[in-house]
């Protein structure tokens, strides 16, 4: 993707102290998680106006290509879903949309996932694909978290963002699935923000559901 996903699309070690995130913790035990996930698009234009008809495509041939490529590398590709993005552009100091989709990649291995984003990247033209792997909290390779929250409009998400001067510069923005659900990819640094900046979104944090792992974005 052009940007790099901190939210949504978005915390050293770290211990959960206040009780509201150890909820969210025990949220994620017995959640089926994919091996990984790879959040990518196939756009390579700025879109500033929300009301902008490539925002409402579906990404069907994107959806089967990229599962191609996933299968000709030597992955299981799972399920996709398409995701609305908001995020933050610091050159143009406002809000920038995006269509993407979520890859759910089964089979795979760290270099592999690596190098699947790497031919994305590639084919269409993109500065960086995230990709998240599914590890435990005290895997020596976790990094970062995914929070995914039900609830959650796009409008509210862009409100949310405009509102907040430091979740926008240390999270950059986030995706909503059309059925109102919240994704953020968030280094595990930045979980006390990622969590303050969801409940400013109205979710009730005993309700999210947290998953650990690896974040890279794959140029």
């Amino acid at each position: 993707m052009k940007q790099k996903l901190r939210v949504l699309v978005a915390v050293g070690a770290l211990t959960l102290g206040a009780a509201g995130a150890g909820t969210a913790e025990a949220a994620t035990k017995g959640q089926n998680c994919p091996t990984a996930e790879i959040f990518a698009t196939n756009n390579t234009a700025i879109i500033t106006d929300p009301a902008d008809p490539r925002l409402g495509t579906r990404l069907t041939r994107f959806d089967r290509e990229v599962r191609g490529i996933i299968r000709a590398n030597g992955a299981r590709p799972g399920a996709s879903k398409l995701l609305d993005g908001v995020f933050w552009s610091g050159d143009l100091k406002q809000t920038t949309y995006e269509r993407s989709r979520e890859f759910d990649v089964n089979r795979v291995g760290r270099d592999g996932l690596h190098h699947i984003a790497g031919v994305i990247a590639k084919q269409y033209h993109q500065e960086s694909v995230l990709t998240f792997r599914c590890l435990p909290r005290t895997s020596p390779e976790t990094d970062a978290v995914e929070i995914q929250a039900l609830g959650v409009s796009v409008t509210q998400l862009h409100d949310a963002l405009v509102a907040s001067p430091e979740a926008r510069d240390e999270l950059g923005g986030g995706s909503v699935s059309l059925d109102g659900r919240l994704t953020l990819v968030a280094p595990l640094a930045d979980l006390p923000l990622a969590q303050k900046f969801t409940k400013s979104l109205g979710v009730d944090w005993a309700k999210a559901q947290v998953r650990y792992g690896d974040e890279e974005f794959v140029s």
